[in-house]
């Protein structure tokens, strides 16, 4: 879900409808291989390398073919693979060819896609006069006459470059580096990564190494290829060239470690004793020395909860940040409850040490979320694709690596995986406004003495407002001397399905309090009844008549 792209007629962007964002379909597990004996790292070494120059063959095929591939072609890449390692293992390499191949469709297509919306930042800017202001929509013209060239020659870079990636994109070529295109480059730069040749040479076969097998339902233990049993024996079909090496009959080697995975591990179990497919894959972690054994299987998606049904006992609203999230519970009526809540990760370091702090902050929001009782949680549905660009912020180099650094697509799917396996379900919201309204309307609010909210705290109210349905923006609060239950307070919230309820309120010409004006109301009959100069509040007897003129 993305916004429209639509305005209302006071210029605001329309936000599309929060939804309820689907669940996993797929399980992986992971689990150390231990007390592996030095027979058993050799042959698992021999078979990876084995494969992996199969894979490597085979891949080059795959990307010789382009977009001319067909099940002929196929059938005969697979009989050619199946002499040299087995049936099994050879439509394991194919398989993965096709989808590496698919995979690097996709990045070409992202890719010219980015090179489109840089020339048509650049000819924007290019076409306006030099040292204009731009607006909040759209940046103005460049600063000075020498800026202008340099961007009329990047321009021209990034033109010559979109039409190269055009020319492969119809021919079907694309650019495929098996074990990483980072890491290849790094080779170049081994001082910079701390690295020496033979570490990274080691790293980099271990990488285009080739131990994955996918599972097959009906089969004994769900995989022929690689086979785990319910006890946790693990065994592996060696190729043709390395069938000597066999230590159990019918080709297999039996490993000396025992797998237990603590996660999933009964599900998994019952998938194995049910002769279920589950698909596994084995690696090497050449930092810390260490083997690894990956399972996984595919899910059914589970049934999605409508919105209303997971707005019964009110939302959380999240509010992504660069080193937190900001977490605001709110009741049915969309009124904060409690304190805020903040989960604060370190995007710093390795992936491996990225991704643990990802999963251990949405672990404590979950944890926290069923503490509460909420059956929901609202995020927005962000995406910086187009908003992270250097031809769109050249000069906010900083504001560029902060939201480039935010962890949005991994922490939306994190977060819907393990959300689901806790029944809450998780409604994705747009994020339009959401922090500028949220500072506005709610920041002051709902700050006190013993309180400070910050304007991230805020956000995450009005993120939770907008799942609700409710309006974000708070009605100005009349002048203190007409705040009377009488008139009426401005602040009362217009009802969610009145139309335009989030748009700017229209100028109403008239007094802009709900004064009640001379003439009406109540004592519209009797003026005496007021205390104002020249009337009395009532007529005594007492009162002094006046006086006759004939005296």
């Amino acid at each position: 879900m993305r916004g429209s792209g639509e305005r209302s007629a006071s210029g605001l962007r329309v936000a599309a409808r929060p939804f309820v964002a689907s669940g996993s379909t797929g399980v992986a597990v992971r689990d150390r291989l231990k007390d592996l004996t030095g027979e058993d790292e050799k042959v698992l070494r021999l078979v990876g390398a084995h494969l992996g120059t199969l894979a490597s063959r085979d891949l080059a095929v795959r990307c010789a073919d382009a977009s001319d591939h067909c099940a002929e072609s196929w059938a005969v890449r697979k009989r050619a693979l199946t002499s040299v390692s087995s049936s099994r293992w050879a439509g394991a390499v194919t398989k993965a060819s096709h989808d590496q191949w698919a995979l690097a469709r996709r990045c070409q297509a992202a890719h010219i896609q980015g090179l489109e919306a840089g020339i048509r930042m650049l000819r924007h800017r290019l076409s306006l006069p030099v040292g204009e202001r731009g607006s909040k929509r759209a940046p103005g013209g460049y600063r000075s006459r020498r800026e202008w060239h340099a961007k009329s020659r990047r321009l021209a870079a990034l033109e010559a470059r979109h039409t190269a990636a055009v020319l492969d994109w119809r021919a079907g070529r694309v650019q495929v580096v098996r074990g990483g295109k980072r890491l290849l480059n790094t080779r170049h730069h081994l001082a910079d990564a701390q690295l020496t040749e033979t570490q990274w040479r080691e790293r980099w076969e271990a990488e285009r190494w080739f131990l994955s097998a996918d599972g097959e339902s009906g089969k004994r233990y769900g995989n022929e290829t690689i086979r785990v049993s319910p006890d946790g024996r693990l065994s592996i079909k060696l190729p043709v060239p390395l069938a000597g090496l066999a230590n159990a009959p019918h080709g297999q080697y039996v490993l000396a470690a025992r797998v237990r995975f603590a996660h999933r591990g009964t599900e998994w179990a019952d998938r194995v004793e049910a002769n279920r497919a589950v698909a596994y894959r084995i690696h090497y972690d050449t930092q810390r020395g260490r083997w690894y054994l990956t399972a996984s299987w595919q899910i059914p998606p589970t049934r999605t909860v409508p919105l209303e049904a997971a707005l019964t006992h009110g939302v959380i609203g999240v509010d992504t940040n660069a080193d937190h999230l900001s977490a605001w519970r709110l009741d049915v009526h969309g009124n904060p409850i409690g304190n805020p809540r903040r989960f604060f990760y370190d995007l710093s370091g390795t992936a491996q040490h990225r991704d643990a702090q990802v999963r251990h902050a949405l672990s404590r929001l979950l944890n926290w979320a069923k503490s509460c009782q909420v059956a929901a949680i609202a995020v927005e549905d962000l995406d910086f694709t187009a908003e992270k660009t250097r031809e769109k912020h050249g000069r906010r180099k900083h504001f560029r690596q902060l939201i480039s650094g935010m962890p949005t697509g991994k922490l939306r799917a994190r977060l819907t995986s393990m959300a689901d396996a806790t029944a809450i379900a998780i409604i994705a919201v747009d994020p339009a406004y959401t922090s500028k309204w949220g500072a506005q309307h709610w920041q002051k609010p709902l700050t006190s003495k013993t309180r400070q909210t910050t304007r991230h705290d805020a956000a995450a109210v009005a993120i939770g407002r907008r799942a609700q349905g409710h309006p974000i923006r708070r009605r100005t609060a009349p002048p203190p001397a007409h705040q009377s239950d009488v008139q009426g307070h401005r602040t009362v919230q217009a009802p969610s399905d009145a139309l335009g309820c989030e748009e700017t309120r229209p100028r109403i010409p008239g007094p802009r309090t709900r004064s009640v004006p001379p003439g009406r109301g109540a004592n519209v009959g009797d003026q005496r009844a007021q205390h104002r100069s020249g009337h009395t509040a009532e007529h005594a007897s007492w009162q002094q008549d006046s006086l006759p003129l004939s005296l």
